[in-house]
């Protein structure tokens, strides 16, 4: 297996170059294609992906170590597929629109001024997650652990309290309407 160590990947088009197959350490990937690529079995640690397009990538059995994702595209992506090994990312200025957090678990999962539209986080285990000015339209929480999450200010969300674990979980009085979805309440 390859190994690569503190490389840099400006503008590269891994769709047209294909990236080699191994184990990236300590990365930069900025201005990046990765959509359609196919990541599997690859493994990142302390890698960074800054402006860079993932959208639709394979990411079978992909391992994910503390890595970060910045201003990048990632669209309908399956991170329930990744290595759950020692997965761990943050998410800053990121579009996951249509992607699938789906039965993981993470702790101390960070995403900051992300949209997150219709994101799968059915069965996920995310104490302390933080949602950090995210828009959470249509995104699925269901038997999802949210115990000390952060949602103050999260907006766009529509949790079941008594379908998902919320135990010491931060809300601002703006968006608790998000809790109460279900009954179909007019909240002025």
């Amino acid at each position: 297996m390859n190994y690569i160590e503190n490389e840099e990947y400006n503008g590269t088009n891994f769709n047209e170059q294909p990236l080699e197959s191994g184990e990236y350490e300590s990365c930069i990937f900025l201005n990046c294609t990765f959509t359609t690529t196919n990541l599997s079995s690859y493994t990142f640690s302390d890698c960074e992906f800054i402006n860079s397009d993932l959208s639709n990538a394979l990411l079978k059995h992909t391992t994910f170590r503390d890595c970060i994702f910045s201003n990048c595209k990632l669209l309908g992506l399956r991170f329930d597929e990744c290595n759950p090994f020692l997965l761990s990312f943050r998410f800053k200025d990121c579009i996951l629109n249509f992607s699938s957090f789906y039965s993981l678990k993470i702790k101390k999962l960070i995403f900051e001024n992300c949209k997150l539209e219709q994101v799968d986080f059915a069965n996920a285990n995310l104490p302390d997650v933080i949602f950090y000015n995210c828009d959470l339209t249509a995104s699925i929480f269901e038997n999802t652990n949210l115990e000390k999450a952060d949602f103050s200010s999260a907006s766009n969300f529509s949790i079941d309290p008594e379908k998902n674990k919320l135990t010491g979980a931060n809300f601002s009085s703006n968006n608790l309407a998000g809790l109460l979805d279900k009954y179909l309440l007019q909240i002025k």
